[in-house]
């Protein structure tokens, strides 16, 4: 957990350097070319700004272990920002189209553009980097924050080339109408990056249960343990990186309280090998008798 502690640290750091970076120059490049597609980028940029420094705080607050007042951990904070992440970004996008529009209405050349192009070069470079590293982390951690971020920086990749195609159109083909256009284009992606990360954060605060692949690997890991006689009232959710299970097994009735013990131990240090950041809480019944019809499902 450390390590993977230090990679979500690492990556929110990063996140917020490269930020930084893109902010400063695609400022200056809009300064110099005002196009509305450069405005749509920077906006972008702008906005992971924001959210980098939403993550870092995130990130470093989900990673706080649990303490008496939250006796399950501050995995939330993670989904909390990511809900916050998808309503910015939707706003970002909200701005973008207007911008757009006024530009359709009232189309203007973009100039400097080889300045422009140098600009975008750099920035795509920078996002392929931590969009890499980033999933990377995202493999390793689950991490809905950096998940998020890396969503981000993937739209940032579409909105970076979609203004080079606008630059080479409009400030070279002096074809104007494609820089409000493709500028459209990209808060068409920041709709959808923020329509995804706002479901994904919405699902966990929720308490989703978990996909059903993983459901099932976790009633085949209880039901390949020879004392097991069944299961059932298996419940789910995941808060951040951790995932919190539980589950009743059924046992022999005749088994003493010490083996019905052990045998829940074993059951639960196999399920956490496969599931790594799982807190699992495991109740014992004894095989035969007839549950309850709210404790009967599984």
């Amino acid at each position: 957990m450390d390590t993977d502690g230090r990679l979500m640290r690492r990556a929110a750091l990063a996140s917020l350097g490269v930020s930084i970076v893109l902010v400063a120059i695609k400022a200056f490049a809009y300064l110099l070319t005002h196009s509305v597609a450069m405005l749509a980028s920077l906006a972008d940029s702008a906005l992971d700004l924001f959210t980098a420094s939403l993550n870092l705080f995130a990130v470093r607050t989900a990673l706080t272990p649990a303490d008496a007042e939250h006796r399950f951990g501050h995995g939330k904070a993670e989904p909390l920002a990511g809900l916050a992440q998808g309503a910015f970004i939707a706003g970002s996008a909200t701005f973008v189209i207007v911008q757009a529009v006024t530009r359709l209405l009232a189309p203007q050349p973009v100039v400097h553009g080889t300045t422009a192009l140098i600009v975008m070069a750099i920035s795509i470079a920078g996002a392929l980097a931590l969009v890499a590293y980033q999933r990377h982390v995202v493999a390793r951690t689950g991490s809905i924050a950096i998940g998020a971020d890396r969503m981000h920086y993937l739209g940032d990749l579409a909105s970076n080339f979609g203004v080079v195609l606008a630059i080479v159109l409009a400030g070279w083909l002096h074809w104007t109408i494609a820089d409000p256009l493709i500028a459209l284009a990209v808060a068409g992606v920041l709709i959808w990056s923020a329509s995804s990360v706002f479901r994904q954060s919405y699902d966990q605060l929720m308490d989703r249960e978990l996909p059903d692949a993983d459901r099932a690997r976790i009633k085949d890991i209880v039901r390949r343990h020879a004392e097991v006689k069944s299961l059932h009232d298996l419940r789910t959710r995941a808060a951040g990186v951790h995932t919190f299970i539980q589950l009743h097994i059924e046992l022999d009735p005749a088994m003493s309280l010490v083996r019905a013990h052990e045998v829940s131990d074993e059951v639960e240090a196999q399920i956490c090998a496969a599931f790594p950041h799982a807190e699992v809480i495991i109740h014992q019944d004894p095989a035969g008798v007839e549950m309850p019809a709210v404790m009967a499902r599984t």
